[in-house]
């Protein structure tokens, strides 16, 4: 699937995101959910952008709870949740 340019979309993630990463994720939302998760909000130029955002993500090493596209804001009708494998 490629990602339509430009896409708002929202990525939610375990745990709460220290605020001195903020800034790695530029022109992106930070927000702590009540849930103890944290949704970050904002543009995706391209699919490369897409990827490295994904990549920041496994970086901190944070599981990646879901990814939605607003496809209000032009992006595809699509949303995913992505199993995390059992550890042991």
């Amino acid at each position: 699937m490629t990602v339509p340019a430009p896409c708002d979309y929202t990525l939610r993630v375990t745990g709460r995101l220290d605020p001195r990463w903020v800034t790695w994720f530029d022109g992106f939302t930070v927000t702590g959910e009540a849930d103890g998760t944290t949704t970050l909000r904002g543009t995706v130029a391209d699919q490369a952008q897409l990827h490295g955002l994904l990549a920041k993500i496994r970086d901190l090493g944070v599981a990646l709870v879901s990814v939605e596209a607003d496809p209000a804001a032009g992006g595809p009708a699509v949303s995913g949740v992505a199993p995390r494998p059992a550890r042991g």
